[in-house]
This record gives C-alpha cells, structure tokens and sequence, in this order.
C-alpha cells in the first residue's frame, strides 16, 4: 500500500426520512442464516433481522433452513420468513422476489449454503451485500472471491475470521496489525472491511475509521450479529457502504456502553443490545427547533 488511507473522524448523520414514508421505502432487509441440526443457531439470524429494524430498515425477511424457519420466527416476529432449499430458487432470485435493498449473509449460517451459492450472490445480486461469519469461513475455505459489484460490498470479520479469510485468499499482510489488514484485505477484494474487536477498524482501502464505543461486555455469542443487522438496516436507507459501517459500529459500541452503565459488562448479552440501541439513537438524532 503506497498511500496511507484517510482517517475518518466525524460519523455520520443519521438518515433521515419523511414524514409521508413507507415501509417499502426505508430498507427491505433479507438476512441469509440460521440452521437446527446438530448444532443449532436460530438466535444468530433472528438478532440480526431485530437490529436492523431497530436501526430504522422498514422490512426483513429471514432466508432460512426448513428445519430452522418455525424457530427463527418466533425470535423475530416483526420479520417473515422463508425457505432455503440447495434445490430451489438462488438466493439472488429470492433477493428479487422480496425486492431486498440489501442481503446479509453469514449469521448461524447452515452448510447447505454453501461458497456456490454465496459466490451466485455475489455475481448476481448488484444491490448493497454484508457478508459475516459462516459466509466469510465458507469463502475462505473455498479459497475463492468473485464480486460483480465489490464496491456494493462489506465484511465483518472477526479477528478468527480474518485470519482464516487472508489464508483462504492469499493476501499478504501482517494480521497482528489490525489496521494494515482491514486496509489490505480491503483493497484485495475491494469491499468495505469491517474488522471487530476492540477499536473496530472500518476501512476501504482509501479511508479508515477507528471505533472508540464499545466495552468488553460486548465480548459476548451474538453481538456480532447484532451488529451485522445495524449496518444492514442503515445500508438499507440509502447511506453510503463506508457511512453505515462507520456509523454502524459507533452505534452500536454506544449500546453496549448504555447498557453496561444500565446492567453491567458482566450480565451483558446481545439481546440487551436490541434494547439500548434506541436510547444510542437517540443520542444522535438532532434536536428540534421551534
């Protein structure tokens, strides 16, 4: 890398909206996840779908295992659901049909869908993609990377999922150096990187945010994918990639410190994250004049 990416320091806006809105027009989510079998994680897709309504996004849709859609449901009643099958439609002819604005792949992910299907989307689908977890291990695995639209694209690796990720790909950077990596992996795949843990680092190449919210009660099975449905929902309402993952990760770092200061780091969990997300709003939204 020749030249040293521009630091961001402001975060964003929030996105506003009009009064006459509807809720076709601010967002239409579908979260790719989710599976009951031996090991089940029906909660991973389920906190996603919740945060990104939390955020704002006006529809979700959870793309699921048959086994697992009874289950994911009732975690997220004010989404739909629907039926994956390896046999059925892709997942970029389901994001048609629900006319989704962005498609978040990768929470509690079942192996049946597998690199094929998420390198189809990634080929197929030209809207905004945040690819997470299980969807970032299969790709690594697969050794492969293929984006017909790389700039409508963001990654949240973790640091494990990273290192898998750079392995699985072949890109030559110091993993050690949070930011060098998110700057690299970056700029190899051209997507918006988002690398968690502590001081999340956002980054595309040419700009990087480092986050400051955030605690380490948030250490915790979930808040990842709390997260992932925070960006999601943002994307969702037209802000730019590198806006909603910036103001993605502020968000929701100022949550899990509200709801640390409210329950403590230790009694913390992803789900409480749902519920502070309004309040870390709120401490945004600008104030009304007369």
């Amino acid at each position: 890398m020749t030249d040293e990416p521009v630091r961001i320091t402001d975060i964003p806006s929030l996105p506003q909206r009009a009064h006459d809105v509807h809720k076709g027009e601010v967002g239409r989510i579908m979260i790719v996840g989710g599976r009951l079998n031996e090991i089940g994680m029906i909660g991973a897709p389920a906190l996603a779908a919740n945060a990104a309504l939390r955020t704002g996004a006006g529809l979700a849709q959870i793309v699921t295992t048959p086994a697992a859609q009874s289950a994911v449901a009732r975690l997220s009643p004010c989404s739909t659901s629907r039926r994956f099958s390896p046999e059925g439609p892709p997942l970029s002819a389901i994001a048609l049909e629900f006319e989704a604005d962005v498609v978040a792949v990768g929470p509690g992910l079942d192996p049946s869908i597998d690199a094929d299907a998420i390198l189809e989307l990634l080929n197929d689908y030209s809207g905004s993609i945040v690819l997470d977890a299980d969807a970032l291990n299969t790709i690594a695995a697969a050794g492969r990377w293929e984006a017909s639209w790389p700039e409508q694209v963001i990654l949240t690796p973790h640091p494990g999922e990273l290192r898998r990720l750079v392995k699985g790909l072949g890109i030559t950077t110091d993993v050690e150096n949070r930011e060098q990596a998110a700057s690299d992996v970056a700029l190899h795949t051209k997507a918006a990187v988002v690398l968690k843990g502590s001081g999340t680092v956002v980054s595309d190449g040419e700009r990087m945010y480092v986050n400051h919210t955030g605690n380490s009660g948030m250490a915790t099975g979930g808040a990842g994918d709390v997260l992932t449905g925070v960006i999601a929902g943002l994307l969702g309402q037209q802000m730019s990639r590198i806006d909603a993952a910036v103001l993605g990760v502020y968000l929701h770092g100022l949550a899990g410190d509200i709801g640390a200061e409210d329950l403590g780091q230790l009694s913390l969990i992803a789900w409480d994250l749902l519920d502070f997300l309004p309040e870390a709003i709120l401490e945004l939204e600008p104030e009304e004049t007369e």
